[in-house]
């Protein structure tokens, strides 16, 4: 018979401080069936760790199922008060019933009350001991058998006992009730005096039950059956509402404290160049081989192909070597990390290529310690002439010179880019540019506006039959159809506008196919070429251009002499009107993480207000993504704002790559968004067919970023797949935004998103995704041909190509935002319930003498209204956000998420799925379908009844309400205004003995007031 009842607290994280000193003393009170345990107290410590084990008594194994344990952690202060941080309530049947059962589980600390500021976590084990000569109970059902146990959410009354089905399931108990409104408990007989009062209100409380999840696994086949069961079953669980818990701090930020310049504030020897502060300053030993002269010839034909060898330790670095050439020309520099030198000695080699063994020509050597230091701004380092050595250090007067530059410098180095790095000493120097670190531009995008007004003189394919027209208009890879004329003739009118996407330099043709459609078949009856560079730009809200007509050109007879000759004679007609678009900015991203708001034309562009400055320093904890060939990782990083793309060095073979790579960009619109993302480097064996992986992305709004604040974070890379939501590591970054022009920036915030155009002449909703999707193709095409690539993988990776696309997954994110929001709105509604209902009487009376003040003096009500929203918005200063924002895999619901919608989510389109599969998750989707539907309508239906008030469908409502309409008139207007609401005001106030269960009669009449619901079929 189980006698024991065992909880083991292990920690907390990321509490709340509460000393008024950014920190906290924090300890743990556990009691359960009237049995109280403490922690000892951590002093100035918000991450504490206890690891302390309590064991209480279980009077009756029956009633643990029935039992609460609670947790509550709080701070302890000089006063000897103890502030409330935060606590955890569980319920008796989510307990295991053995040790082996048990494991460590994080609870979200919850709040006690409506104002409390609750935040963090705590860490429990917790399990019961029972006696093994009595027969155990059998183990309950596990509450992790699918998402939809996660997303339950039941409210029962307490004087309802659990039925068999409900203490079968783990549940956890919360009392949303017991609101306090002191964030201080003093003493433990008045915390006595709150428990019997509440106890005296059982009658009335209301408890909700949220799942928790248990010690065990779930068996994979059960998830699968439930699983099936919710496709098949109706209305899901998804649209249920639930709170959504705190992110998992193993996804949380980790703020650092790098030994940065710009922290250090250029104290001592910390001062590099201003432009590299963000950056831990790393040190190399670069040599910069230029040519040679003079070289003996070592081969029996008379020829010689040297090539050199740059030896310093156990690293080597090789020039590429030039056929039959005595004073060869190389131009190449090599990079050294300082920190990986373990030799005082550099050998510089020259050798002569051959089939064997390569021979040698001489040699110059260098001390280290002897080697100069240069740090940018000074110029560069000028090369000299070495004569060569032979192996015994003799120099020889016939044996050639080298020119050499040897220094040490930073990553500051204006050669730092183009450098052949120590650590790609096995990559061949055809692939070693897509090592390197680069800056890339996207092409400047416009919009191509094409209308297509009507034709003239069409020739119909066939005779005395006039054509069903229609005309394709076609730019590089994009295609558009008109519609189909109204009027079949051979003169079509159709006034359709068409949509595209140009890039500079306008290479494209424009080519305008008018087609008759015959049957299935298309027929060509004319086409017309228009270069991109003739078409005239258009200025913002200028006039359009003339429209013009243009020769369609039969398309057998295009560039054949004769049919120019006949031109003059005869031609079909088509009227067009194109113009190329100044004044929009191409969206190539979502406008809601947008890096770049500004018109195509740099004649409308506004000046930039700031500098955005970001130092890639490191990644810690990458997983190997290339365990199977025997290598872990070889990591760069891509930044992408506005139109600037930036690319670092790929570090090889390593799960701790070091960058510390600083770059800049101007910002001309603080509402926007910086995007990193880190991949795989799957090119540097020359591999064309492999694509390089992605391991993770961070995104950071400037808008949330202080000003010249330095923000030193480990952010947690988070990929999504489908096999679930995988973590590869932690990106370390610097991040410095930096406002040079105060006053702009501020008339920002009351400038439109998008330039003007947007709002004078939008864009058909019906050709914006279009217009996106070919731009990003545009941008990953055009950076793909660049050497090195930036390759489309990664710019779809960063441009979010699949954003639009169906995911049950994100529709769920979106509901419980939704639900978020109106969880404020829902506590303001409550908290008037409970003045209206006299729960508090003193708070009550106070809102009664607040309520006869703003009437008796009408003109302060609104200065009370926005002094109201200044003190709250003063008071929540001091808890503002002191991070930026990242990836929050609880709010994308990818930690719950089940691994058929991830499925699902990453399915081609079309899928390409079995047909059994495709029909369940149909069924699935009509199901939450159902439910937007149901609520869709509910809503249709209230508005109509607000129609039908005054609409005369019931002429008795209708004639009610306009009599009630004309009497309130006429009492209104001989009553003063303040006497009229101070009735109403009383009215609503009044005390519950006073109020009837009953609905009110405005709300009973407004429900049976008809509405177009019975009309449908």
């Amino acid at each position: 018979m189980m006698n024991k009842l065992v909880v083991e607290v292990v920690g907390a994280s990321d509490l709340m401080p509460k000393d008024g000193e950014g920190s906290a003393s924090p300890f743990v009170e556990v009691e359960f069936d009237e049995q109280q345990h403490r922690t000892e107290t951590k002093h100035k410590d918000l991450n504490p760790c206890w690891n302390e084990k309590f064991v209480f008594n279980i009077n009756n194994p029956r009633d643990l199922a029935h039992k609460t344990i609670e947790v509550v952690v709080y701070n302890h202060n000089d006063r000897k008060h103890k502030n409330f941080l935060g606590r955890v309530r569980l319920s008796g049947a989510s307990i295991p019933l053995s040790e082996s059962q048990a494991s460590v589980e994080r609870y979200p600390l919850e709040k006690r009350g409506l104002f409390s500021n609750i935040r963090g976590d705590i860490a429990l084990r917790c399990y019961a001991v029972h006696d093994h000569t009595a027969p155990s109970p059998s183990p309950q059902p596990q509450a992790q058998d699918s998402p939809a146990a996660e997303q339950l959410h039941h409210h029962h009354h307490h004087h309802h006992h659990l039925d068999e089905e409900d203490q079968e399931t783990p549940l956890q108990e919360i009392n949303t009730n017991m609101v306090v409104d002191e964030e201080s408990v003093v003493g433990e007989g008045e915390k006595k005096k709150k428990k019997m009062t509440m106890m005296k209100k059982k009658e009335k409380e209301v408890r909700t039950f949220h799942s928790i999840p248990a010690a065990a696994a779930a068996a994979p086949a059960v998830e699968t059956q439930r699983r099936a069961d919710f496709a098949k079953a109706g209305p899901p669980n998804v649209m249920l509402m639930q709170q959504i818990p705190k992110q998992n701090p193993e996804y949380a930020l980790v703020e650092t404290s790098p030994p940065l310049a710009a922290r250090l504030r250029y104290r001592g020897g910390a001062k590099i160049s201003t432009t590299y502060d963000l950056v831990e300053q790393m040190h190399y030993l670069y040599v910069n081989v230029v040519k040679a002269r003079d070289l003996p010839v070592m081969d029996i034909t008379g020829s010689l192909d040297p090539y050199v060898e740059i030896k310093v330790g156990n690293y080597k670095g090789l020039t590429k070597h030039l056929e039959k050439n005595q004073n060869p020309v190389w131009k190449q520099t090599f990079a050294f990390s300082k920190e990986r030198v373990q030799s005082n000695l550099l050998e510089v080699t020259v050798k002569d290529k051959d089939i064997g063994k390569d021979d040698f020509v001489g040699r110059v050597t260098f001390d280290l310690t002897e080697v100069p230091l240069r740090v940018p701004p000074d110029s560069p380092l000028a090369p000299q002439w070495y004569r060569l050595e032979d192996k015994k250090g003799y120099k020889i007067v016939n044996n050639g010179e080298i020119m050499l530059a040897v220094w040490m410098g930073t990553q500051a180095d204006e050669s730092f880019p183009e450098a052949w790095h120590s650590d790609a000493h096995t990559v061949s120097h055809s692939n070693l540019a897509n090592t390197r670190s680069k800056v890339y531009f996207s092409p400047k995008l416009y919009y191509l506006r094409v209308q297509v007004i009507e034709a003239q003189d069409l020739v119909p394919s066939e005779k005395g039959r006039a054509p069903d027209a229609i005309v394709r208009v076609q730019l590089g890879n994009q295609m558009r159809f008109t519609r189909a004329s109204q009027i079949r003739s051979t003169n079509p009118v159709w006034n359709d506008e068409l949509m595209f996407v140009a890039a500079e330099p306008f290479e494209d043709f424009i080519v305008v196919t008018v087609e008759d459609k015959v049957g299935p078949s298309f027929v060509i009856l004319g086409r017309e070429i228009i270069s991109v560079r003739n078409v005239p730009p258009r200025r913002e809200t200028s006039k359009l251009p003339e429209s013009r007509w243009y020769n369609l050109h039969r398309p057998g007879a295009v560039g054949e002499e004769e049919t120019e000759k006949k031109k003059e004679k005869f031609s079909s007609k088509i009227h067009l009107r194109t113009c190329v678009e100044d004044g929009y900015h191409v969206l190539d991203e979502s406008t809601h993480f947008s890096s770049d708001l500004q018109p195509s034309s740099k004649h409308l562009r506004k000046k930039n207000i700031g500098i955005l400055e970001l130092g890639i320093l490191s990644a810690r904890n990458l997983l190997p993504m290339k365990a199977r060939e025997g290598r872990t990782t070889d990591a760069y990083c891509v930044a992408k704002y506005g139109n600037k793309w930036v690319r670092t060095r790929t570090l090889l073979d390593t799960l701790s790559p070091r960058w510390n790579e600083q770059y800049t960009w101007e910002v001309f619109d603080p509402c926007t968004v910086i995007t990193i993302g880190v991949f795989d480097n799957h090119h540097i064996n020359g591999s064309s067919d492999a694509r390089d992986q992605r391991i993770g992305k961070v995104r950071i709004r400037l808008s949330t970023l202080e000003t010249d604040r330095v923000y030193t974070h480990f952010y947690p890379l988070l990929v999504l797949q489908p096999n679930g939501l995988r973590k590869n590591g932690e990106l370390h970054l610097a991040v410095r935004f930096t406002c040079t022009a105060w006053v702009n920036m501020v008339a920002q915030y009351g400038r439109p998103l998008l330039p003007k155009m947007h709002y004078v002449q939008p864009i058909p909703v019906r050709h914006i995704d279009w217009l996106r999707h070919q731009a990003m193709q545009i941008v990953a095409a055009r950076l793909s041909r660049a050497e090195p690539p930036l390759r489309r993988e990664a710019v779809e990776y960063m441009l979010d190509v699949d954003y639009h696309m169906w995911s049950l997954r994100r529709s769920k994110a979106n509901f419980f935002r939704i639900m978020s929001l109106l969880k404020g709105v829902t506590a303001v509604c409550k908290w008037f319930d409970d003045i209206c209902t006299w729960r508090n009487p003193i708070t009550t009376c106070l809102v009664h003498v607040l309520f006869l003040i703003l009437v008796c003096y009408p003109e302060l009500i609104l200065p009370t209204i926005f002094l109201y929203l200044f003190v709250i918005g003063i008071w929540n200063y001091r808890f503002r956000p002191r991070n930026p924002p990242h990836m929050d895999a609880r709010l994308s619901q990818a930690e719950t998420t089940h691994p058929d919608e991830l499925d699902e989510e990453f399915d081609n389109f079309p899928t390409s799925k079995p047909s059994d599969i495709v029909r369940m998750r149909y069924d699935r989707l009509r199901s939450v379908a159902g439910r937007v539907q149901t609520v869709v309508g509910d809503l249709a239906t209230q508005g109509e009844r607000a129609q039908a008030v005054l609409g005369w469908r019931d002429s008795r409502a209708t004639s009610i309400f306009i009599i009630f309409s004309l009497i309130w008139a006429v009492f209104i207007y001989i009553t003063p205004f303040q006497v009229v609401a101070i009735l109403i005001g009383l009215y609503m106030l009044r005390h519950p003995r006073f109020r009837s269960k009953m609905p009110s009669v405005p709300v009973n009449f407004f429900k049976r007031l008809p509405s177009k619901s019975d009309m449908l079929l």
